[in-house]
C-alpha cells in the first residue's frame, strides 16, 4: 500500500512530461498447403496476446493455399508460456513509459519533494523491471516444453521463444498512398489490404512444423512486394513497426520496413530451434531432420547478422546473433555425435576412438559458445541458464571423450599385428598431444600399458563429470531438469563403475594425466541460408500494374488520354516490349506525333480497358480491330525518361529484371545467387516476368505492316 499513492500521484505528472518516450529507436542499414497433424497444433505457439481471437485464416494468391496461425486461446503448455511472454512484454513496455516519464519530471523539476517523491517511484519502477526481466529469463529457460515427449532420455536442447509484435493496422495509410502515388481509389483496394493484414496476423502465431515456417516465409515474401509497391527512398509512409526483445522483452519500434523483415527472419530461426528441439532424437530419422533444423536456424541468424546492422534491439544485434550461430552449430554437432552413437552400433578399437573425437569436437563447439555467451556485452541478457547449460554440456562431453578412450584401451582386445597398422595411424591423430610412456606399438599391443592410460583417461573423466554436475548445481533452473539431471548422473556412475572394473589393489604406480582429445568430426555442421523462393507468391497488389514501371520510387506524370485515328501509313509509331507497352519511336508528322504522343511513353489502357499486363500482341490486336472512329488511348511517361534513348536504355533494364534491384539507402545490394555472399533483406531470388523476346529494334523505314509499326 504505500507505493500505491507516490505511484498514482506519478503517473498525472509523467504524462505531462513526455512519458511515453520509452521506447528504444536504432536505425536500420538495409532494411502447397499442408494439413497440420493435431499433436502439431497442440505443441503450436499461441504469440500475440494482444486480441487475435480464433483461426487466423487467408488465401494465399500465388497457389491458392490457406494459410493460417495457430488458435491464440489454445491453452496448451506453450501456448500459456507465449502468452505469459506476450503479458510481460506489454508491462516491461509499460514500466519503461513509467521510467521515461519519470526521469523526464527529475530533470525538470527544481521541487526538492517532487525530486524525492519522483527518486522513490523510480526505484520502485526499476525494482519491477528487474522482477519482470528476471521472469523473462525463466520463460526463456523453459527448454523442457519445447523437448519431445519420447520415453527416451536425450540433453535437452536450447530453443529461442519467438519475438512478440503489436497489431498493425495499415488500411488508412496504404488506402492514402495508393490515391496520392498511384492516382488510383484506395477504396478499391480495401481487399488486398485487409488480405495483406490477415497474413500480417496469421504470421504472429505459426504453427511449430513446415507449415508454420511457410506461413513466415509467405509473409516475408510479401513483405518484397509490400516494400516496393509502398516504401519510397525519399519518403516515410508513417507506419511504425513494433516488436519485442526475445531475450529481455524491451519494446523497439522503427519505421523502416528492414526492421520488420529482420524480425520475421529471427522468428523464422527461433521456429527452427523450436523445431529441432521437439524432434525425437533416439530415432535417426528424428536426429535428422534435428540436424535439419539447427542448420537451418543457423543459416537465418547468419544471414540477419550479414545484412542487418545497428539492430534496435539487443537480440538482433551482431554479438548475439554471432552467439546464437555458434549455439546451433554447437548443437548441431551434437546431434551428429548421437547420429554416430546411434549407427555405431557393433563397438569395436576403431569405433570407440571416432565416438571419443566426435564428444571433443562437441565440447570444443559448446566452450566456443560460453566464451562468446561470457563477453561483456552479451553475458548481460543471455539468460544465465543457457550459459550454465552450454558449460554443463561442455564438462559433460569432455567427460564422454575421455571415458570413450578408457573403454577403447580396456575392452577391446590389443591390436593384432594385421590391425597394428591402422591403429597405429588412427591413435596418433588421436590425442592433443602424445602420451608419455613406452612407444606406440608397445602401448596398442601390451595389455597393462593399455590399462595404465585407460586408468588416467577415467581417472579425468570423473573429474569432468563431477564438474558438470557442480556447476549444474548452481542454477536453480537446471535442478528443476530431471532428466539433465538423470543423464549427468548416469554418466558419472558408468565412469566410476569402469573405474572400479580396471583399478586393482596392486597398483602402486600413480595415475598420470591423460592428454586431451584430439577434436574430429565426420559430418561438419552447415549454416543453410534461408532459401526464399520455396515458397511462391503472387503480389497482392498486382492490380497496380508492372513493378518494373507502378512502384513507390518511380514517378510519373498524370495519365494522358490521346485520340488516334488510323492515317495512311498507320498511326504512325513503334511499340516495343510487355506489360506494359512502350512506344518506342515516333515518326514525325505522323497522326501519333500530331496527338502529342511521345517516345517512351507506356500504354495503359486502349479504348478503356486496362493494358498495363497486357503483352505486346494484346495492344496490338486492340489497336488493329479498331474502324474508321479511331481509338482512345491512355498513356503515362515516367519523370527523367527523355528521349528514346532513356526510354530504351530503361526498357532493357525493366525486361532483364535489373529494376526489382535497385541501389537502396537501408542496405547494400548483394546478389542472392551468389554462393559466397548472402542477399541484402530487401531481396531475394526473384526473376522478372517481362519478356525478354518483345524488343524490336528494326529501323523505322525497315518495318512493314505486320512488324513493330503501327
Amino acid at each position: 500500500m504505500p507505493r500505491a499513492a507516490p505511484g498514482a500521484r506519478l503517473r498525472a505528472r509523467c504524462r505531462g512530461c513526455g512519458g511515453g518516450g520509452g521506447t528504444l529507436k536504432g536505425t536500420v542499414a538495409g532494411g502447397s498447403p499442408k494439413m497440420v497433424p493435431p499433436e502439431d497444433d497442440e505443441r503450436s505457439p499461441a504469440g500475440a496476446g494482444e486480441g487475435s481471437g480464433g483461426f487466423v485464416l487467408l488465401r494465399a494468391p500465388s497457389c491458392g493455399s490457406a494459410r493460417k496461425g495457430c488458435d491464440p486461446f489454445a491453452q496448451t503448455q506453450r501456448s500459456k508460456l507465449q502468452h505469459r511472454r506476450a503479458r510481460i512484454n506489454q508491462q516491461i513496455n509499460k514500466e519503461m513509459r513509467m521510467r521515461a516519464g519519470a526521469e523526464n519530471l527529475f530533470r525538470a523539476t527544481s521541487n526538492h519533494k517532487v525530486k524525492e517523491t519522483v527518486a522513490l517511484e523510480l526505484s520502485y519502477v526499476n525494482s519491477n523491471l528487474q522482477l519482470l526481466k528476471e521472469e523473462l529469463e525463466e520463460l526463456n529457460s523453459c527448454m523442457d516444453v519445447y523437448q519431445n515427449d519420447s520415453e527416451s532420455i536425450s540433453v535437452p536442447m536450447i530453443p529461442l521463444g519467438l519475438k512478440e509484435t503489436k497489431e498493425l493496422d495499415l488500411l488508412l495509410p496504404l488506402k492514402d498512398f495508393i490515391s496520392e502515388h498511384y492516382g488510383e481509389e484506395g477504396t478499391l483496394f480495401e481487399k488486398e489490404i485487409k488480405e495483406f493484414m490477415e497474413l500480417r496476423q496469421a504470421m504472429r502465431t505459426p504453427s511449430r512444423n513446415e507449415a508454420g515456417l511457410e506461413l513466415l516465409m509467405e509473409y516475408y515474401n510479401q513483405l518484397y512486394f509490400l516494400d516496393s509497391r509502398f516504401f519510397p527512398p525519399s519518403k516515410s509512409l508513417g507506419v511504425f513497426f513494433h516488436w519485442y526483445d526475445s531475450l529481455t522483452g524491451v519494446p523497439s519500434h522503427q519505421r523502416a520496413l528492414a526492421f520488420e523483415k529482420g524480425s520475421v527472419l529471427f522468428n523464422i530461426g527461433a521456429l527452427h530451434t523450436q523445431i529441432g528441439a521437439r524432434q525425437d532424437r533416439a530415432t535417426l530419422p528424428g536426429l535428422n531432420q534435428a540436424i535439419d533444423a539447427f542448420q537451418k536456424a543457423a543459416g537465418a541468424f547468419n544471414y540477419l547478422k550479414e545484412n542487418f546492422s545497428n539492430a534496435p534491439s539487443l537480440d538482433m544485434s551482431a554479438a548475439s546473433l554471432t552467439m546464437l550461430v555458434r549455439l546451433m552449430i554447437a548443437q548441431v554437432q551434437e546431434c551428429v555425435f548421437e547420429k554416430v552413437t546411434l549407427l555405431r552400433a557393433q563397438k569395436d578399437f576403431l569405433t570407440w576412438l571416432q565416438l571419443a573425437q566426435e564428444a571433443a569436437r562437441v565440447e570444443d563447439a559448446y566452450s566456443l559458445v560460453h566464451q562468446t555467451m561470457t563477453q561483456a556485452h552479451v553475458k548481460d541478457y543471455v539468460p544465465f541458464s543457457w550459459t550454465t547449460m552450454v558449460q554443463v554440456k561442455s564438462e559433460h562431453f569432455k567427460a564422454l571423450s575421455h571415458y570413450f578412450s578408457a573403454t577403447a584401451l580396456c575392452d577391446c582386445p590389443a591390436a593384432s599385428d594385421a590391425e597394428l597398422p591402422e591403429h597405429e595411424k588412427a591413435f596418433i591423430q588421436f590425442h592433443v598431444t602424445m602420451p608419455e610412456g613406452p612407444s606406440l606399438r608397445v602401448l596398442l599391443q601390451d595389455p597393462e600399458e593399455r590399462r595404465k592410460l585407460g586408468k588416467a583417461h577415467l581417472k579425468k573423466a570423473i573429474m569432468k563429470h563431477e564438474e558438470a554436475m557442480r556447476i549444474h548445481g548452481l542454477c536453480k533452473i537446471l535442478r528443476k531438469m530431471d532428466i539433465l539431471q538423470e543423464v549427468l548422473s548416469f554418466a558419472h556412475k558408468r565412469s566410476l563403475s569402469k573405474y572400479s572394473e580396471i583399478d586393482h589393489e596392486e597398483d602402486f604406480f600413480e595415475t598420470g594425466d591423460a592428454p586431451d582429445i584430439l577434436p574430429k568430426t565426420h559430418q561438419k555442421p552447415e549454416i543453410k541460408p534461408p532459401n526464399f523462393s520455396q515458397v511462391k507468391v503472387t503480389d497482392l497488389f498486382h492490380r497496380l500494374g508492372p513493378l518494373s514501371v507502378f512502384s513507390a520510387k518511380n514517378k510519373w506524370y498524370p495519365v494522358r488520354r490521346v485520340h488516334l485515328r488510323r492515317g495512311e501509313n498507320g498511326f504512325g509509331f513503334t511499340l516495343r516490349g510487355d506489360s506494359p507497352v512502350l512506344i518506342a519511336g515516333v515518326i514525325p508528322g505522323g497522326c501519333a506525333a500530331e496527338a502529342g504522343l511521345k517516345e517512351g511513353d507506356y500504354i495503359i489502357s486502349v479504348n478503356g480497358k486496362d493494358c498495363k499486363w497486357s503483352k505486346h500482341a494484346e495492344v496490338v490486336q486492340l489497336l488493329k480491330s479498331t474502324g474508321e472512329e479511331g481509338v482512345e488511348i491512355g498513356v503515362i511517361t515516367l519523370q527523367g525518361s527523355e528521349g528514346p534513348r532513356a526510354a530504351e536504355k530503361k526498357a532493357a533494364a525493366m525486361s532483364s529484371g535489373s529494376g526489382l534491384l535497385k541501389s537502396n539507402k537501408e542496405n547494400s545490394r548483394k546478389s542472392l545467387m551468389n554462393s559466397k555472399s548472402a542477399s541484402t533483406l530487401l531481396i531475394w531470388n526473384k526473376k522478372s516476368k517481362r519478356s525478354k523476346n518483345s524488343t524490336y529494334s528494326v529501323p523505322f523505314t525497315a518495318v512493314g505492316d505486320n512488324e513493330a509499326m503501327y
